[in-house]
């Protein structure tokens, strides 16, 4: 899980002079909640990650770009797992092309400031 994201996210709260109770009142959640988050063990859903923002007035980017560097890493693996068809059909017959892109693409350097 994000360690970078959980570092932020205690710092975060910590600066801002919040309890953990306070946070998870904020959230509409349990207090172990906010504990799993800022100590790497949960992964946040969108809904809290953009509460977060909005309690803290800063985005959380290093979340994202974590999230995004795994799933990349995951999507290579399961990209190279792929099997042949075993016919080329009007139905397939770009998916050599697009996977050999979709390759490509994940072998790029990632820039995850969102251009």
């Amino acid at each position: 899980m994000s360690t970078q994201f959980a570092q932020d996210l205690r710092l975060a709260r910590r600066k801002a002079g919040f309890t953990q109770q306070d946070i998870a009142q904020l959230l509409s959640a349990h207090q172990s909640i906010v504990s799993g988050l800022e100590h790497g063990k949960l992964s946040p859903s969108l809904e809290q990650i953009i509460t977060l923002s909005l309690i803290y007035g800063r985005s959380f980017e290093a979340f994202f770009a974590e999230v995004m560097e795994r799933c990349r890493q995951e999507l290579i693996a399961r990209a190279d797992a792929l099997p042949p068809t075993a016919k080329q059909t009007a139905e397939t017959f770009n998916r050599p092309v697009s996977l050999e892109r979709l390759k490509r693409r994940l072998a790029e350097p990632q820039d995850h400031g969102g251009a």
